[in-house]
C-alpha cells in the first residue's frame, strides 16, 4: 500500500491541479478545447517535469492512461458544471493550494524512492508542486503565481521537507504524509487569507530614467 502511495497522492493532485487549470480556462472565457489543453498542462506539467529530471521516461503523464483520464474528466466537469464550482471559495486558489501540497509531498517521495539526496529530493518535491501552476499562468499569459504570490514556494518545501525529514528518521509513511499535506495546504490557504509573502524589493519608477524619459514622450505626443 505505501509503494502506492506517491501513484495515488500522484492522480489525486493530478485532478485537483487539473480543475484549477480548467476553471481558469472556464473564466478566461475558452472553448471546451482551450479548457481541456489547460486542465491537462496544469495537471500534469509538474509530474512530468519531476520525472524527467530523475529519469522516469517515459513519463508518468504520457505512460499510463488514468492521467490523461483525470485531466479529462476534470476539464469536462469543470466546463458544464462552473457555475457550482465557482460558488465555493476562491475556487482556482483553493483547487491550486490542494494540488501545490498533494505534488509537493508526491514529487518527494518519488524523487526518495529513486535514490535522490535529502536535498535533491526537496527541491524536486517543490519543482513539482509548482510546475502546473507555472504553466497554467504563462499560457494564460499571466506572471506565474510562484513569483508574485504569498507562501506559494515556500508551502511547497515545507510539505516536501516534512516527507525528506519522516524518510531520514524512519518514521511511518502515512501519519508523515498526512503532516506534509497538512502542513503545505495550511501554509497556502493562511497566506492567501492573512496576505502572508515573502519581502519584495522596493522600488520607485521615478528613479528609472528610462521609465521618466517614456512619461516624458507620452505628455509630449498627448
Amino acid at each position: 500500500m505505501m509503494d502506492k502511495l506517491p501513484l495515488v497522492l500522484d492522480l489525486m493532485g493530478t485532478f485537483v491541479f487539473a480543475l484549477s487549470g480548467a476553471l481558469a480556462g472556464v473564466k478566461r472565457k475558452l472553448d471546451l478545447f482551450g479548457v481541456l489543453v489547460l486542465s491537462f498542462a496544469a495537471g500534469n506539467s509538474g509530474g512530468i517535469t519531476r520525472d524527467v529530471l530523475i529519469g522516469a521516461v517515459p513519463p508518468g503523464a504520457v505512460n499510463d492512461w488514468r492521467y490523461l483520464g483525470v485531466s479529462l474528466v476534470a476539464g469536462v466537469t469543470t466546463f458544464y458544471f462552473s457555475p457550482l464550482i465557482v460558488r465555493m471559495w476562491n475556487p482556482v486558489l483553493l483547487f491550486d493550494a490542494a494540488g501545490l501540497a498533494l505534488f509537493a509531498v508526491a514529487g518527494a517521495a518519488k524523487a526518495l524512492a529513486y535514490g535522490l539526496n535529502p536535498v535533491m529530493a526537496t527541491a524536486l518535491g517543490m519543482v513539482t508542486g509548482i510546475g502546473g501552476g507555472m504553466v497554467r499562468d504563462v499560457l494564460l499569459a499571466e506572471i506565474p503565481t510562484v513569483l508574485r504570490a504569498e507562501f506559494y514556494a515556500v508551502a511547497a518545501l515545507a510539505g516536501a521537507a516534512v516527507v525528506v525529514i519522516g524518510h531520514t528518521l524512519q518514521l511511518p509513511a502515512a501519519p508523515v504524509t498526512a503532516v506534509a499535506l497538512i502542513l503545505c495546504f495550511w501554509l497556502r490557504v493562511m497566506a492567501i487569507r492573512r496576505g502572508w509573502r515573502l519581502p519584495v524589493a522596493k522600488f520607485n519608477d521615478r528613479h528609472d530614467p528610462n521609465v521618466a524619459k517614456a512619461a516624458s514622450n507620452d505628455s509630449e505626443k498627448s
